[in-house]
């Protein structure tokens, strides 16, 4: 009797409570695979970016911004998105924000201290103000490079959006209900993507997984939630889960019909402005997703 060898697929993702959380059940075994045998590699989401430019890696979380120029090797799946209905990364700074209708003209020429170029919080902070001045520190760094004085401000992703009070600084602008004013959309910050040159088939096998890995999650919630929380960073297990319901929810499970618009009018804007290639032959076609039913 002959078994069929297993296909080795190498998957990348952040080490964060929220990516922790949907690939609980892929990495702990808890789902069927099939033929197929993930390997898990945990990087920032920059230098996930980054080797996705290169063409490195079969399946990787990246930022939206980056797919731009990641979408003539890689698809989109239709599963395991980060999306902030109505909130996302945050500007913060050390001063009180001044009135919310001048806090956008008050950021111009100022220096805030990014995550990454190629994060989408690097994109919506542009489209929001484009005067402003940037410099790149790891996304765990800002709030103390900010609370020193090394930047004027600061745009927060992960945790930070939760703790920065801590350090005493202040709100400036929450990008994700700025979106929310200009397009009644949710924000589009991250997604998974799947190499083309896998095949249609094994495309749909990876995304099937995906898609079950993350429903197991929420369907035994406290377990995956007690893994999510080692990957925190010193949240306690009540903000932890708070994260987590923020960016695992039904636009995780699949976008949704909203969510791939969101995803085609976060492109478009960016294209429309000048800081992003087409992501499709039109800048205002609808993006392709490969789906677990598709």
């Amino acid at each position: 009797m002959t078994t069929t060898p297993r296909r080795t697929i190498h998957v990348a993702h952040s080490p964060d409570a929220d990516d922790a959380f949907m690939f609980w059940a892929m990495a702990a075994g808890k789902i069927d695979t099939g033929d197929r045998r993930y390997v898990h590699e945990l990087g920032d989401i920059e230098s996930l970016n980054r080797r996705a430019l290169a063409g490195e890696l079969e399946v990787t979380a990246v930022s939206l911004h980056a797919y731009a120029y990641l979408a003539d090797r890689y698809a989109l799946l239709a599963h395991g998105a980060s999306i902030g209905d109505r909130y996302g990364p945050r500007i913060v700074a050390r001063e009180p924000a001044p009135p919310p209708a001048d806090a956008r003209a008050a950021l111009a020429g100022r220096l805030v201290a990014v995550p990454g170029e190629l994060t989408t919080a690097f994109l919506t902070l542009r489209l929001y103000q484009p005067a402003v001045r940037h410099v790149v520190v790891p996304f765990d760094q800002i709030e103390a490079f900010v609370a020193a004085g090394q930047a004027d401000a600061g745009l927060l992703i992960h945790e930070g959006q939760l703790t920065f009070a801590d350090r005493g600084l202040h709100l400036w602008a929450d990008m994700g209900e700025w979106w929310y004013q200009e397009t009644h959309l949710p924000l589009p910050l991250g997604g998974n993507v799947v190499r083309r040159d896998l095949g249609a088939d094994l495309m749909r096998a990876i995304a099937r997984d995906l898609k079950a890995s993350i429903e197991y999650g929420l369907a035994h919630r406290a377990e995956a939630l007690r893994h999510a929380h080692g990957f925190s960073r010193g949240l306690d297990l009540g903000l932890t889960d708070r994260f987590v319901g923020m960016y695992v929810n039904a636009y995780t499970v699949d976008y949704g019909v909203l969510g791939r618009r969101a995803v085609t009018e976060l492109l478009k804007r960016g294209f429309a402005a000048g800081l992003i290639p087409a992501p499709s032959p039109s800048p205002t076609g609808d993006l392709a997703f490969v789906a677990a039913d598709s």
